[in-house]
């Protein structure tokens, strides 16, 4: 069977409130991820895995603007600046999941969203833009709040499914539970092949990242 692609995009706040840890524990979980990743697309022979990177601070802007074969994706660290203008990234994925240039044969592309804060621009709009594409519309969805001040409303509309909740990362141990679970179970979702699979997302309960003692870790 012939490989079918699978377009797995990060969407990562790097508005100035995730300046110190926040910013330098992400990068260290999705670079940590990355060999996971690659393991799931090993155990699922029939899709290509294909990361891009969107960051959202004042501007929006492509971070790995091409699709990249998860076997030779390189983390490249993102760095804060600015305000959180998530409407304005949510626009310009939402032209990346038209098709074209989204392939008709794709499996479901996979949207990360991860947060610390509130929207500073039009976010609705943004939304409605992904859902009115026919990929966004498809597309298995996580949300990673950092910290209690992310605003979990915005990322609920975000998942669009009342059975998701979004993935709270309240210390650095936690987000890099998350971001690994992220990576892995979205990427199996997106993969799966058969007619009537049951889509893990779609049980959270059964997938959920563990539930860490913080104890011994800093909380945001």
């Amino acid at each position: 069977m012939a490989n079918r692609p699978v377009h797995f995009i990060w969407l990562l706040d790097c508005s100035y409130s995730m300046q110190g840890e926040k910013i330098g524990q992400l990068n260290y979980a999705i670079r940590e991820a990355v060999p996971e990743m690659r393991s799931v697309a090993q155990d699922n022979p029939a899709a290509q895995l294909l990361l891009r990177t969107m960051t959202f601070s004042t501007t929006a802007r492509w971070h790995h603007q091409d699709p990249v074969p998860v076997e030779n994706f390189t983390w490249q660290d993102v760095q804060v600046d600015g305000m959180t203008n998530l409407g304005e990234a949510l626009q310009m994925v939402a032209r990346e999941l038209d098709t074209p240039p989204m392939p008709q044969r794709a499996l479901k592309p996979v949207l990360a969203l991860v947060s610390d804060g509130v929207p500073t621009d039009d976010w609705k709009t943004g939304l409605r833009a992904v859902d009115a594409t026919p990929w966004g519309r498809k597309a298995v969805r996580v949300a990673i709040a950092i910290g209690a001040d992310a605003d979990r409303t915005v990322l609920q509309e975000f998942l669009g499914n009342p059975e998701l909740q979004p993935l709270d990362a309240n210390s650095p141990k936690q987000l890099a539970a998350a971001i690994r679970w992220a990576s892995t179970a979205a990427v199996k979702a997106a993969s799966q092949m058969v007619a009537g699979a049951t889509d893990p997302l779609a049980k959270q309960q059964a997938y959920a990242p563990p539930v860490l003692d913080d104890d011994d870790d800093d909380v945001w």
